[in-house]
């Protein structure tokens, strides 16, 4: 069977829209007849055999968190590099038969007898790796960002909705929306803690979180822009949809909706290798005339502060603060001191396993986290849209573009 990433003409892994579309097509329902028995699943003493897809570090990471959940068997392995999936393999104990390799290496996991997928690959893989283990009767936990653009985006949410009616869960994780104290902040916010809003700001201020990966994308072979995704657009979305998603995705929640439109700038003032620029700076308008300015960079700031990942909002009558590892504090008339929050990323993983555990016993396939995660992603295109282009983009405007970021994939190993 051929693979969406593969030209069966050339012999080359290559993908093209029309072919992406196609294959697409072809996957689906290729993987439409499943047995009974994997469709909703667990296996007889409740625990879920779940396979990995993505073993690079956050996938080894979040596959020994799976582990020590107790819910789940981590029986199978895919990744593009087999010192990764070995790596991982050998770590927690999933036999050779069962690590898969190169491309396509997910579809032969996907082969295998298993209740539940987790994708953690890069986030262009996503919505075809979504879809595939959708129609092979997966439960599916999915690393943001869900896409790397607009179509992508439409495809997991159709994912996610034939997941729903196939009885099958499907959730995305995000570490902020599974913490208690952010919870109950937006909570307080919605609930009219600081009235009516007035402005808001979100920022993403750290370095370069893939300089040590620049020495694989500076050889310029396939294998390495690979190894080096992070600093690939097409690859990952730009830091702005990849990573400055985690700031946004508080801003998006704050506000309960899209936005109008947005303007904004930025561009490659540091970065020498890759397509990634380094600074964004984008203002969002959202309904009643209430901005949202938002900036991100990921160079040296020399020692400067506020780093990190933080929002705040201000309304009439009082302020909401967040931070990311930080502080959840609400000020003004309705004073709430939630607390810090230094272990939000492991922790957050960890109540999200717990859910996805929970939902899949429990046979609970409303598959809630998935409109607000894909709106959050829409939302980051649409800045990065904006400052690409340098001009005003609206929502509208945006949801009906079919533009695709398209990764070249010519000479890597199917």
């Amino acid at each position: 069977m051929s693979t969406p990433f593969t030209d069966s003409s050339s012999g080359s892994a290559g993908l093209t829209r029309r072919r992406f579309l196609t294959d697409t097509a072809g996957t689906a329902l290729a993987f439409s007849i499943v047995k009974p028995e994997l469709v909703r699943g667990s296996n007889g003493n409740g625990k879920v055999d779940l396979g990995i897809i993505g073993c690079g570090g956050r996938g080894g990471w979040i596959a020994n968190l799976f582990q020590k959940h107790g819910g789940y068997n981590v029986v199978a392995l895919a990744d593009y590099f087999p010192d990764r999936v070995d790596g991982v393999g050998t770590k927690i104990g999933v036999p050779q038969a069962r690590r898969f390799t190169g491309l396509s290496g997910y579809r032969r996991l996907l082969e295998q007898k298993l209740d539940a997928v987790a994708i953690e690959s890069p986030p262009f893989f996503h919505p075809t790796q979504a879809a595939d283990a959708v129609a092979a009767g997966k439960h599916v936990y999915l690393a943001k960002p869900v896409a790397v653009d607009v179509p992508g985006c439409k495809s997991i949410e159709e994912s996610a909705a034939t997941a729903t009616n196939n009885r099958l869960c499907f959730l995305v994780d995000f570490q902020t929306r599974a913490n208690d104290l952010f919870i109950e902040a937006l909570r307080r916010v919605h609930s009219g803690a600081i009235g009516r809003f007035v402005f808001g700001e979100a920022t993403y201020h750290a370095e370069d979180p893939f300089e040590d990966k620049a020495q694989y994308v500076r050889a310029g072979d396939p294998e390495g822009l690979l190894r080096g995704w992070g600093l690939s657009r097409e690859l990952s979305g730009d830091i702005i949809t990849e990573q400055n998603i985690h700031a946004i995705d508080v801003a998006s929640w704050i506000m309960g909706g899209p936005p109008v439109s947005a303007y904004g700038t930025g561009g490659r003032k540091f970065r020498d290798v890759g397509t990634c620029w380094d600074t964004f700076s984008v203002t969002f308008k959202y309904p009643d005339d209430v901005g949202v300015a938002f900036s991100s960079r990921q160079f040296n700031g020399f020692g400067t502060r506020p780093e990190g990942i933080k929002n705040r909002m201000f309304g009439t009558e009082g302020v909401l603060e967040t931070e990311y590892g930080g502080q959840v504090l609400v000020r003004g008339k309705q004073f709430y001191n939630g607390g810090k929050t230094p272990t939000i990323y492991e922790q957050g993983a960890v109540a999200n396993i717990a859910a996805f555990h929970a939902a899949i016993q429990k046979q609970d396939y409303k598959n809630a986290t998935v409109p607000e995660s894909v709106r959050s992603n829409l939302v980051t295109i649409l800045g990065r849209t904006a400052a690409y282009e340098g001009r005003v983009v609206t929502w509208d405007e945006l949801l009906r573009t079919d533009d695709r970021l398209i990764a070249d994939l010519k000479g890597l190993k199917d």
